[in-house]
C-alpha cells in the first residue's frame, strides 16, 4: 500500500512537470498536438532576407571555387578554424587537369580525416566538406570520396 502511494505521487509529480513543459512550448490545455496545425494555419512570419547578421553566426556555410591547387589554401584554412562547412566547386580544375583534381581531392580528404570531419561528392563538380561537428548524410544524391 505504501509503495503504491509513492508510485502515484511520483506519477502526479511527473505529469505535472510534463504539463508545465507542454504549456511552455505551446501545447497547453487549450492547444494539443492534434490541433496545433489548425491553430497556426493562417499565421505567417515575414523573414527579412536582406538582414545582415554580421559575426553572430556560429557556423558558416561557404562556397569555394578551385581553379588550381593553390586556391585550396583558403578552403583548408576555413575548415581548420572549425566553424565552416565548405561547398567546393572543382569543375574548373577538373576541366583543366585530372591529375590536379586528384591532388585537390586527396588534400581535402587528408585534411578532413585529420580534423575528424566528413567529405562527400554532391555532384560531379561539387564536394561538401564538414568539420567535426557535422556529417554528410549519404543519401541518393551524395557519393563517398575514395582515394
Amino acid at each position: 500500500m505504501f509503495i503504491y502511494r509513492q508510485c502515484e505521487d511520483y506519477r502526479e509529480i511527473t505529469m505535472g512537470i510534463f504539463q508545465k513543459i507542454k504549456e511552455t512550448i505551446g501545447f497547453g490545455p487549450s492547444l494539443s498536438a492534434d490541433n496545433y496545425e489548425q491553430a497556426y494555419e493562417s499565421d505567417y512570419i515575414e523573414i527579412d532576407t536582406k538582414k545582415d547578421i554580421g559575426n553572430k553566426a556560429k557556423i558558416v556555410v561557404k562556397s569555394f571555387l578551385i581553379t588550381d591547387f593553390a586556391d585550396l589554401k583558403d578552403c583548408l584554412d576555413a575548415l581548420r578554424e572549425g566553424y565552416t562547412i565548405a561547398l567546393v566547386n572543382v569543375k574548373p580544375v577538373k576541366d583543366k587537369d585530372i591529375m590536379e583534381l586528384k591532388r585537390v581531392v586527396n588534400k581535402l580528404k587528408k585534411t578532413c580525416d585529420a580534423l575528424d570531419g566528413d567529405i562527400a561528392g554532391i555532384s560531379e563538380d561539387w564536394l561538401v566538406v564538414t568539420p567535426t561537428f557535422a556529417r554528410v548524410d549519404r543519401g541518393q544524391m551524395t557519393e563517398e570520396i575514395h582515394e
